[in-house]
């Protein structure tokens, strides 16, 4: 699984979601998008999107320093926050789409934490063979959430979304690599760029459920 081939196509498909991009990227590709961008059509999910998302990166990180530190209640607490903040991120698309979507939402963030941890325990392992095992159900987990989003709304792109989510397991793989190395640097530019990321995915979500759903999405 060549993972730079996924990340450089990461980064053309996100322009599919340009007018949620735009507030991230120093020169837009057009003007109209940064001035679509500067009023959501629904800033309060988008902010309570954003809120989420960040949680998501916020335990994981916080699991991954655990596992280096091997502190073994950290690592826990840090795994269960993972799974509260997956049932939030859950319930908000069942806000949208119903229960038996926010099972599907929850069952599908569990895949990516999977993946996530397994990726996580390697590393601190330096086990390379396990490290693989799990980028590839990281990759095919993107995919799977890519199709469930894409079919519940047309403003979801298949392929951008499996783009956004390859390029957020690249971080979680660049920071585990980082963190269990020692490199804090590199690991604190990682963190802003996924901080960064986070907000590009939530605005992408929001600026979609905005457009399926004007009546309902403040």
């Amino acid at each position: 699984m060549n993972t730079c081939r996924f990340l450089l196509a990461a980064s053309t498909l996100t322009f599919a979601f340009a007018p949620a991009l735009a507030q991230t990227q120093a020169a837009p590709p057009h003007p109209t998008h940064a001035e679509a961008s500067a009023t959501p059509a629904a800033p309060q999910l988008q902010a309570a999107l954003r809120q989420l998302w960040l949680g998501h990166v916020t335990h994981t990180r916080e699991y991954t320093f655990a596992v280096k530190a091997a502190d073994t209640a950290a690592a826990n607490r840090a795994a269960q926050a993972v799974v509260h903040n997956a049932q939030q991120l859950a319930d908000a698309i069942a806000g949208f789409y119903g229960k038996a979507a926010g099972e599907k939402m929850l069952a599908l963030l569990g895949g990516h934490w999977s993946a996530v941890k397994a990726l996580t325990d390697a590393g601190g392992k330096n086990d390379k063979v396990a490290t693989n095992r799990a980028m590839i159900a990281l990759m095919d987990n993107a995919g799977e959430i890519a199709i469930f989003l894409s079919g519940a709304n047309p403003y979801l792109p298949e392929d951008a979304v499996r783009g956004l989510l390859v390029a957020h397991g690249g971080h979680h793989q660049a920071q585990i690599h980082e963190v269990m190395k020692g490199d804090l640097a590199g690991e604190e530019t990682t963190w802003a760029q996924m901080r960064t990321h986070m907000d590009v995915i939530a605005d992408a979500m929001a600026g979609a459920l905005a457009r399926q759903f004007p009546d309902k999405a403040h």
